[in-house]
């Protein structure tokens, strides 16, 4: 702590305020986040949490940076439970990032019910079109010629959740991932709108 801050006892309560409230979210986010299920016509490598639920939270009440920030320490603490070898949680920060601060930018801008819901869907939009796109250019082909896990054992895991629309790498973006981070996106967006309003006052305290 700097000879500033240590003459400045306001700032100093604020920074101590900034890092409880910071490290009491990323507490939780990380739970949910451990708290992760498959959902129905999805295959078990793509699974859902409800950590973002938090990290949005983070995002509109301290700010986008503080959102990504959480974000970022979120996943990092979900490395022990990797089945990726760090790979998902790289590309769930980047893809989480892009929602909370899409979201949380659009807010700060002037903090209304109708900036938060505009901010929550360009967040749903970002979200499912960077995934899209990392899946496609990066994750999918990592897998097949890095990892040696043909396209075709892919597909099978699809299949077998149920969902028979894939059949190549494009259905597989189109069926699977868009549908599952437009269904993220509108499922937090939606616990978060009836949520925030009420423990809004405690993390501004």
């Amino acid at each position: 702590m700097s000879e500033k801050t240590l003459n400045n006892p306001s700032k100093a309560r604020q920074r101590a305020r900034w890092v409880a409230k910071a490290g009491i979210l990323t507490a939780a986010a990380v739970v949910l986040m451990y708290l992760e299920f498959a959902l129905p016509l999805m295959p078990t490598f793509l699974m859902f949490d409800f950590s973002e639920i938090v990290v949005l939270i983070a995002s509109f009440s301290m700010g986008p940076l503080t959102g990504v920030l959480v974000e970022l320490a979120k996943n990092l603490l979900h490395l022990p439970a990797t089945h990726t070898g760090g790979v998902g949680e790289l590309a769930n920060f980047i893809i989480g990032s892009a929602f909370v601060g899409t979201a949380g930018l659009i807010y700060k801008r002037t903090k209304t019910q109708r900036n938060a819901y505009l901010g929550m869907a360009a967040g749903t939009a970002a979200m499912t079109v960077l995934a899209s796109l990392i899946n496609y250019f990066f994750l999918i082909p990592f897998y097949i010629q890095v990892m040696g896990l043909p396209i075709e054992v892919i597909i099978n895991m699809v299949h077998e959740s149920g969902n028979t629309l894939v059949n190549d790498q494009r259905s597989l973006i189109l069926f699977v991932f868009v549908p599952f981070n437009l269904f993220k996106g509108i499922v937090i967006s939606f616990i978060v709108a009836l949520v925030y309003k009420r423990i809004s006052p405690l993390l501004h305290r």
